[in-house]
């Protein structure tokens, strides 16, 4: 069963060149293109993507706006695409729930990788540079931890502490000493309680909570 792709981009040289690299793959059709937020919108509602790829900065409608709408309106999963990778835009689209993001300068097997990662739901994409942007760029709320990270059980926010890390279910049931099963239905009842629409957005929320502290700051206290 192919991946169906919808590409968002305002440059129409970087659509043809991402079109020309998944049109290669046999389990991967791109169904739709879209020169901004807006166009991106309506043509996730009419052609049902799997996986969004989508540039941040586009002109009237944004990538962050366009993200929200898709993940909280469509549930579609989106995968951003950046020049740069400590940029605040990108996390804004990541707080928006997108499901990670790539560098535009990324290999076409790094981008595949990507896609079927996005697609499955199983992974953060580029772990170690996605942290460094949620380090870079997230507020702790300065107030009590909220409700909802309140509501998880001590095994959930384990979990998720350890999807924070960067590790997927399989290395979580290792390191938890449960199968890759329960960890996976571990993860769907976090997303659930959080009201998250990615993992990558469940780990944003763990910053801002405090129930994840960078290492830099765990050192100094």
């Amino acid at each position: 069963m192919s991946i169906r792709v919808l590409i968002a981009d305002d440059q129409a040289m970087v659509r043809a060149g991402l079109r020309l690299i998944l049109e290669s793959q046999p389990d991967m059709e791109v169904v739709a293109e879209a020169a901004d937020g807006e166009e991106a919108v309506a043509a996730a509602v009419r052609h049902t993507p799997d996986v969004v790829l989508m540039d941040v900065r586009m002109p009237r409608m944004d990538g962050i706006e366009a993200t929200r709408r898709l993940t909280t309106e469509r549930s579609a999963r989106v995968l951003v695409l950046t020049t740069f990778d400590v940029d605040e835009y990108v996390f804004k689209a990541l707080q928006a729930g997108a499901s990670g993001f790539l560098l535009k300068e990324s290999s076409p097997e790094q981008l595949i990788s990507a896609i079927q990662l996005v697609a499955g739901g199983d992974a953060l994409v580029m772990p170690a540079r996605t942290r460094r942007l949620i380090e870079a760029h997230y507020r702790p709320s300065g107030v009590a931890r909220p409700a909802a990270i309140g509501s998880l059980t001590s095994r959930e926010a384990e979990v998720l502490i350890e999807v924070a890390g960067g590790l997927d279910n399989g290395a979580i049931g290792e390191k938890l000493h449960v199968s890759e099963a329960t960890v996976r239905t571990h993860v769907t009842h976090i997303l659930s309680k959080l009201e998250a629409r990615s993992r990558v957005q469940a780990v944003v929320m763990a910053y801002e909570s405090g129930l994840v502290v960078p290492a830099s700051r765990a050192k100094d206290g």
